[in-house]
Formats: structure tokens, C-alpha cells, sequence
């Protein structure tokens, strides 16, 4: 059995890396990107945001060049959220396989995780929303802060944890059907012991 878990935002304060990447790609292409605003709604594809700053017509231009950036410009400065350790290396002592699944293309995603040294089981990367379902059918939850997280959790039928560590508020979480909003990661080892035993329980 797996525990999911979001990336950005909800494992990791990915916002100085890409805000970084942003300000480096508006000085290649000469567009102005409000690299504060977009790290404050991380979470959606990188397509969504590009949209809000360049021409359709230039948009899978500039996502390739910021993804040509990005690796030097994003993961150094990176870091784990508080509880982000913890979180995971509960799930795997209790003997279940803590698993990534982002937005974020894996290649990526496994390039964060490596830089910071949190290790865990699988990294599934570039699906959002409901399209995180289908690698999280038959975990036991879906741990993100974003009430799309919520969505995924729901449409693959595990339980839905939210942080309020990401753009969404706790009211926000709660009216998309999290089944628990936490204020960031640093009780989820006593939430999960309790899930876990009640899990085993009804196995």
C-alpha cells in the first residue's frame, strides 16, 4: 500500500527556485513575469501559468526555455517543508511506500528530491488534478496542498489529506472534501499512526 504525496508546496518551498527561473526567463526572452505572483499559485500546469504572461502562440516556446533553465536556476534553492522529513519517513517505517506524484515533470521532481536527500519509493510526475487518480487507486491517501489534491485524492478513492502550506486556505481544503487539513506536515506522523492502526484494523 502507497501514501501519495504533492511536491511543490507540500513537500517542498520550491517558490525561491522557480521565482528564479522566471526572473532568468524574462531576462532571455524580454517578457515581463511577475515572479512573486507566480510562485504564489504554484500547483497547476507550467502551460496555465506561461498563458497568463505570453502569446498562445509563444507559449510552448517559452516552456521549453524555462525547463532549459530551470535545473540551474530551481533546485539549489529548494528546501524542505517543515515536517517534510518526518512525514515521509514515517509512511516508510510503517512499511508502506511513500510516493510522489506532481505536476512537475519527474525528471525534475527527482532532481529536488535528490538535491535535498528525501528519499522515497517512486516519483510520478506531469498530472494534475484528477489525472493524479490513477497511480494513487488502492493507497491509503493523498497528502497536497491544493484543493485539486483534494480532487485527486477523491476521484482515486483514498483519504484526503491537505497543508495549508500552498495557495489554498484552510477553508478552501475543507469545502473541496479533504478529509483532514493540517497546518503544515509536522503532525502528520501522529495523524497517519492513527490512520494507519485504523487501517490495519479494518484489513
Amino acid at each position: 500500500m502507497l501514501v501519495g504525496f504533492d511536491l511543490d508546496m507540500t513537500l517542498l518551498d520550491t517558490r525561491p527556485g522557480i521565482a528564479a527561473t522566471y526572473r532568468a526567463l524574462s531576462a532571455r526572452t524580454g517578457v515581463h513575469v511577475d515572479a512573486d505572483l507566480a510562485v504564489s499559485r504554484l500547483g497547476p500546469p507550467l502551460q496555465q501559468e506561461m498563458s497568463e504572461w505570453f502569446p498562445a502562440d509563444e507559449v510552448p516556446e517559452a516552456i521549453a526555455l524555462y525547463r532549459s533553465l530551470y535545473p540551474e536556476h530551481a533546485i539549489a534553492p529548494s528546501v524542505p517543508l517543515p515536517g517534510a522529513v518526518e512525514a515521509v519517513a514515517a509512511v516508510r517505517a510503517a512499511g508502506l511506500r511513500a510516493v510522489v506524484v506532481t505536476a512537475k515533470l519527474t525528471r525534475f521532481a527527482q532532481m529536488h528530491l535528490r538535491y535535498v536527500g528525501l528519499e522515497v519509493d517512486e516519483v510520478v510526475g506531469d498530472l494534475w488534478a484528477e489525472g493524479k487518480a490513477e497511480p494513487l487507486r488502492g493507497g491509503l491517501a493523498y497528502v497536497g496542498d491544493h484543493v485539486a489534491d483534494v480532487r485527486a485524492a477523491r476521484t482515486a478513492g483514498v483519504r484526503a489529506i491537505a497543508v495549508a502550506t500552498g495557495p489554498c486556505s484552510p477553508d478552501e481544503l475543507r469545502v473541496a472534501g479533504a478529509d483532514d487539513v493540517l497546518p503544515d506536515l509536522t503532525r502528520f506522523p501522529l495523524l497517519f499512526g492513527a490512520i494507519s492502526v485504523g487501517a490495519r484494523a479494518d484489513g
